[in-house]
């Protein structure tokens, strides 16, 4: 179902932490965890808080850890940004409670900056390891199987944890944008429309990314973008037959979906 996991289908995520635990069981097969991927954009209070809310799952799974990918060049102007009174900085919270922080794209700043991050990351929380990477690589024991979760120890910076009814407000200005649309797309007019918008509005894109038709090109063209970086490859052969569809998701700030479709499908060959 649509919307955050830690807003309004958390009890979709209960329902489905019982059916993976219930099918493992029924099948036979030990069930060796769950990763479960939240947005950029969600507190990870709620999220967690879901493991001891209902007695079946509480009974039979245990939070392992909370991973955190920090991203080296954005986060500090994430983190110093001012919101509006009484709705929370998630990227703040992320930090906060991470039991682990994947510091990454390193290889994009400079020493110092990354002094300046690792500062500031550990001024917010100062007991999770920071683990620096480049494309997220890292081995997998630092990941999974950490147990660094400690209920005490969020007890005692969230004292009201584990109530229910809390206050939880989200960043009405920040929003994502859909849009699928069939067609291929004219490679010179992608290059510049993509570039006038990384441009003109790159500060307020927070994450871009998709899948693309280009005319003359046999592959898919799968790109993904933060602020004003963009980077995409080729990756997987069209089908014989297929029907060549572009689909693309945008998530940042004041967003104008119109603005958006209209822009793209001015991209696409014959228009």
């Amino acid at each position: 179902n649509n919307g955050c996991i830690c807003c309004t289908v958390r009890g979709d995520l209960i329902k489905g932490l019982r059916n993976i635990l219930q099918k493992s069981a029924q099948d036979g097969k030990t069930l060796d965890g769950v990763i479960i991927e939240t947005t950029g954009l969600a507190d990870p209070a709620p999220v967690a808080q879901t493991f001891f809310a209902d007695d079946f799952v509480q009974a039979r799974m245990v939070l392992d850890g909370i991973i955190t990918v920090v991203d080296a060049k954005h986060a500090l102007q994430h983190l110093h940004e001012e919101k509006p009174e009484g709705v929370e900085n998630e990227a703040v919270e992320q930090v906060a409670f991470a039991d682990r922080i994947l510091l990454n794209k390193v290889d994009l700043v400079s020493p110092e900056v990354l002094e300046e991050v690792e500062s500031e990351l550990r001024q917010i929380n100062r007991l999770a390891p920071i683990v620096r990477t480049e494309r997220s690589q890292v081995d997998l024991d630092q990941i999974l199987g950490i147990r660094g979760f400690s209920l005490d120890r969020v007890l005692e910076a969230e004292p009201d944890f584990l109530r229910e009814e809390q206050e939880h407000q989200h960043d009405h200005t920040v929003s994502s944008v859909g849009i699928e649309s069939a067609g291929e797309c004219d490679l010179e007019k992608l290059n510049i429309w993509v570039a006038t918008l990384l441009r003109e509005r790159g500060v307020d894109i927070f994450r871009m990314k998709g899948i693309l038709a280009v005319k003359g090109c046999s592959s898919r063209f799968v790109f993904q973008g933060i602020h004003m970086i963009f980077g995409g490859q080729p990756q997987g052969e069209w089908k014989d037959g297929e029907q060549r569809l572009n689909k693309l998701v945008f998530i940042g700030r004041n967003l104008d979906r119109a603005e958006l479709e209209s822009g793209f499908k001015a991209t696409l060959a014959g228009t």
